[in-house]
Order: C-alpha cells, then structure tokens, then sequence
C-alpha cells in the first residue's frame, strides 16, 4: 500500500500473515507544558497505525531543538512521548535530534497487522453509517488559547481529548466489519472524509448538528475565531461539497478545522452500529454517527 491512494500510512507485507505499517509524523508545540505536548505528539503519530488496523510496536523519536531551550524542557517532553508511547505497548527504540530555530517532537512508528485485516481510508458502501469516535474543536481551541479564551475546564477537556489513544476504539473497530477507516487529523472532517468519498466512489452525506464538539468549540466558531488552517480546509474541499442551508456556518467551519490527535472515521453497515456505539462509548464518550455513505452523487461530500 503507497501512493495509489491517500491512506494514512504506507504497508509492506512481509509473509503470509504479517505487514508492516510506516508512519511518521512531528510538529510545533500547541500547548505550553512540555510534558503534554509530548503526550499529544506521540498520541497523533501512533494514531495512523491504529486507523488502518495495525498495532504500534516500534517507534523513533524525532526532535528539533533551538539553542535556547533548556535541557530539562528537552526531557519533559521526551518524556512525554515516552509515557504516551508506552501505554501503547510501543517501546522508544531512540531516534534523532536535530538544531533548528523552533522545537518540533513527533515520532516515527512502525506497526504490525494481518494483511487480511487492514483497514483503508476506502471501501465505503451506500447504505453504511460513519462513525466518529473524538469531538472536534482543537484546531479552535488551540487558537483560543492564544487569546486567552479558553477557560481552564475547556483546555483540559481538549487536553484529554489529544492525549487519549486511539488504541481501544481501533480495537473495536476491529471487532466487527469496517469497510472505510481513517482518523481526522489536519485536513479536518471534511477534508478525510472526502478522501474516503472520492476513494470509495460515494456520496458522504455529513450532519453537521450530529458532530460532536468539544466544550467551548462552538462559541469560539461562532465569534470566527479559526485557524488558517481551516480556510485552507474549506478551500480544498469546496468545489466537491454540497452545503445545504440548515448547516450553520460555525458548524461548517468547525467540520474544517483541522484537528490534532483527532479520532477514527469509520464506515460500518448500519445494523452494526448501535452495538459497536455502545462498545465505543466506555472509553471514547464523544463516539457518534455523524452520516452515512449514498450512492456517488453530484457532489462527493453533502453537509446538512
């Protein structure tokens, strides 16, 4: 698995009934303490491999340092990936550190799963329901946060959010059929879920009232507090987008931005929905359907 499609890691297949899963991913700090940046960089790198089926096994870290920052910033964060990491049953095998004018943490992950089991960001059929096991809004409250708008019960919701694995949902998710599965990272919920729609030949029909929001998300939507980052989404994904007037504009923007550590997308027929939400909901309490797959329409995404 490679460039033909957009999936969210490369796969080798090694034998019979073993494939490797490839994945990297690092990036700027987006909450001040060390220690939680480096949970949540660890968390969104091994979200890959658990959104195509696989379990994470081995990992690099990957650092870059500026001159300025001292040695025992350096560790919390380290030690943060570290502790993310190894809850995952993933070891830190070493990695590489680099100078540059800005810190940067992320990891890179390689991950083991049955090449009968791997689950792609394609493979949608009508009639499926899509699932959403995190809630939106950490692009926003990141934002927020700059602006001190963010109150202390909203940032630690949000905190939770990015540094919870999406390891027990990908375990559900592998219990029962899944025809598409991606998770929601930076091109936000329109932008993977387009890729599944485009990818699988369907219509991804989108409510946008159903999403669910992390606290505090929507008002600060609401006041166009955004990052660049959702403009960029709602760009890309425009000319392939039907909004229908009963999808609020703050709505349509938070379904654009572009999220960190988000949680797995999922199409799974509908009869198995209801069982596989109960499941989901122990660990994952934001879990919901949020559409369902039509046949390909005029547009490959409707948002109502």
């Amino acid at each position: 698995m490679g460039y033909d499609s957009s999936d969210d890691a490369c796969v080798y297949q090694v034998s019979e009934d073993l494939a490797v899963i490839q994945t990297v991913d690092f990036f700027t700090p987006i909450v001040d303490d060390p220690y939680t940046f480096g949970q949540i960089a660890a968390a969104n790198a091994l979200s890959d491999v658990y959104a195509m089926g696989g379990t994470p096994r081995l990992a690099m870290n990957l650092l870059c340092v500026p001159d300025c920052l001292p040695p025992e910033i350096l560790r919390k964060i380290l030690e943060g990936g570290h502790d993310k990491a190894r809850e995952a049953g993933c070891p830190i095998a070493g990695g590489h550190t680099i100078q540059d004018s800005e810190p940067k943490y992320g990891l890179c992950v390689t991950g083991f799963v049955h090449p009968g089991r791997i689950l792609r960001n394609i493979g949608a059929q009508p009639g499926d329901v899509l699932i959403l096991t995190k809630a939106l809004g950490t692009g926003v409250l990141t934002t927020g946060i700059k602006g001190d708008l963010v109150s202390p019960k909203h940032y630690q919701a949000m905190v939770d959010s990015m540094t919870m694995l999406n390891a027990r949902a990908g375990a559900d998710l592998a219990a029962v059929e899944v025809h598409a599965c991606t998770d929601v990272t930076g091109f936000g919920l329109l932008g993977h879920a387009l890729e599944m729609a485009a990818g699988s030949g369907v219509t991804l029909r989108l409510n946008s009232h159903a999403v669910p929001l992390l606290p505090g998300a929507r008002e600060l939507a609401e006041l166009g507090l955004l990052p660049a980052g959702a403009y960029r989404n709602l760009e890309h994904v425009q000319p392939h987008l039907q909004q229908l007037e009963t999808a609020e504009q703050s709505l349509t923007d938070l379904c654009a931005d572009p999220q960190t550590s988000g949680g797995l997308l999922a199409a799974v027929p509908e009869p198995q929905a209801d069982a596989l939400l109960d499941k989901l909901r122990r660990h994952a309490p934001y879990s919901a359907v949020i559409g369902r797959a039509e046949p390909r329409g005029k547009t490959a995404l409707v948002l109502e």
